[in-house]
């Protein structure tokens, strides 16, 4: 049989090119969503996003290799096999986020769902462009072939990369995210098996198949939230009161017989047994020393349990904070054992609260303040790391009046030394005078924080009253 009547064969009774290139523009999309949510829900889980997101980009490109090349020992009947690596795809991709959420709960067994689900993923999606240019082979010449195929590819790719963040996750998250292209791969794999007329009955099984699978996707993404909220319970100790997906972060809280916890990506971000240690250190060791005090800018500090303890003060006058999501805000003004948490502080007329990334609204201000806190997590990855550079203190000296004292949490002197004393540098190097400190917070261990002022640091002031932790004794005991 020559080749072109093999083509013929292949070909006889497809869809028209249209539908074909329009499954290559879906291909292309879901593929590459998954490959996103991949990167994003290791990163999620297990922190450290540059590695996951550089090892998921790898290990899914060459499994696009492995697929493309196992496409050449395919010789006949490539649009049945295209319908069926398009429905493995589909159910693969579809369910991965579930998958992999129930997986880390068993610790060593995600790193194989993981990587293992990736590199089946791509060894599909590497199988579906060749065989469906196979498809169209005989139906245009090999230069509109490409040109189109490609084409339909790399849009598909833009379109998933510009809507994963700005649409997809922020508004139906991981599960559903993952759930809603896998029902267009599915879909996709539906039309292409009744649109084959050759061999209707070897189609039958997988239409059926197809069909099934399709109901229960819908059925998964309609109950997506119950399936977040179930195997985001296998990873959390206590019960959860509260999940939600800004465009930001996942903001989980939970609550214990004793204690509610807060939980970013995954992260702990304080426990209300004891935020009151973190937050007292963090905000009277410095803000005491004052004898001027009005002006008070707070960088990060969502929660408003910072603004709370800044508040104790009479004198001050008006609260500047600045967080990057409106998500935590609104979420920490609007629930009433968050306001009873931190005393209703976002709610007070004193305090202004800006949504904005911090270096960009620092970046274009000019008013200077007595006293500013720095209340960033940890910096883990680069989008944090940029608030923990020379660059950014130096906007914090510029806006620190010449009597003022900013403050900056400095994550663990204990556990993470070489990242203390690398921020103590950093800020020592813009010209600033530091005064590290630390104190013991239960829920992390020893916490370190870092003064930072223009001039010297002022002599003691008086401290306000019920406090729980800072007093005259312990002050000098943190240093």
């Amino acid at each position: 049989m020559s080749n072109n009547e093999r083509n013929s064969e292949t070909v006889k009774g497809a869809p028209a090119p249209i539908p074909l290139l329009l499954s290559v523009f879906v291909v292309a999309t879901c593929g590459l969503v998954y490959e996103l949510i991949a990167g994003a829900l290791a990163s999620y889980l297990l922190g450290d996003s540059v590695t996951q997101f550089s090892t998921v980009i790898g290990v899914y490109l060459f499994a696009m290799g492995v697929g493309s090349y196992l496409s050449r020992f395919v010789e006949r009947d490539h649009l049945a096999l295209f319908v069926k690596v398009e429905l493995m795809v589909g159910i693969l991709g579809g369910f991965s986020s579930t998958i992999l959420f129930f997986c880390f709960a068993y610790g060593a067994v995600f790193p194989v769902a993981l990587y293992g689900l990736v590199f089946l993923i791509g060894t599909g999606v590497g199988l579906e462009i060749p065989l469906l240019m196979n498809v169209l082979h005989g139906e245009m010449s090999f230069k509109d072939l490409v040109s189109r195929v490609l084409s339909f590819d790399y849009i598909g790719a833009l379109v998933a990369s510009v809507a994963f963040p700005l649409l997809l996750l922020p508004n139906l998250g991981l599960i559903r995210t993952a759930l809603l292209f896998g029902i267009f791969n599915v879909v996709v794999s539906l039309l292409m098996a009744i649109a084959y007329h050759r061999n209707r009955r070897s189609m039958a099984f997988t239409r059926t198949l197809a069909s099934a699978i399709l109901v229960v996707m819908i059925v998964a993404f309609a109950y997506g939230d119950r399936l977040m909220e179930t195997a985001e319970a296998a990873i959390y100790p206590e019960p959860i009161i509260h999940s939600s997906s800004t465009k930001y972060q996942r903001v989980v809280l939970t609550r214990s017989k004793f204690s509610l916890r807060l939980y970013l990506n995954g992260h702990l971000q304080f426990d209300s047994l004891d935020e009151y240690r973190y937050h007292e250190a963090l905000v009277h060791v410095g803000l005491h020393r004052l004898p001027v005090k009005e002006k008070v800018l707070i960088l990060g500090g969502g929660d408003g349990m910072a603004a709370r303890e800044v508040l104790r003060y009479p004198d001050v006058k008006e609260i500047t904070l600045v967080d990057l999501d409106p998500g935590m805000t609104t979420l920490f003004k609007g629930s009433l054992p968050l306001q009873r948490l931190n005393g209703n502080a976002l709610t007070d007329p004193r305090v202004k609260v800006i949504n904005d990334d911090a270096f960009v609204w620092l970046r274009s201000h000019g008013k200077e303040y007595d006293f500013v806190i720095i209340d960033f997590p940890d910096p883990t990855n680069f989008s944090l790391g940029k608030l923990y550079t020379t660059a950014f203190y130096r906007e914090v000296h510029r806006v620190l009046a010449p009597h003022g004292i900013a403050v900056i949490q400095s994550t663990s002197p204990l556990m993470a030394r070489k990242s203390y004393w690398c921020i103590e540098a950093t800020v020592s190097a813009t010209g600033l005078i530091t005064k590290p400190y630390h104190a013991y917070v239960p829920s992390f261990g020893e916490w370190g924080f870092i003064l930072a002022t223009k001039s010297s640091f002022p002599e003691e002031g008086t401290l306000p009253s019920g406090l729980k932790f800072i007093s005259e004794e312990v002050l000098p005991t943190l240093f």
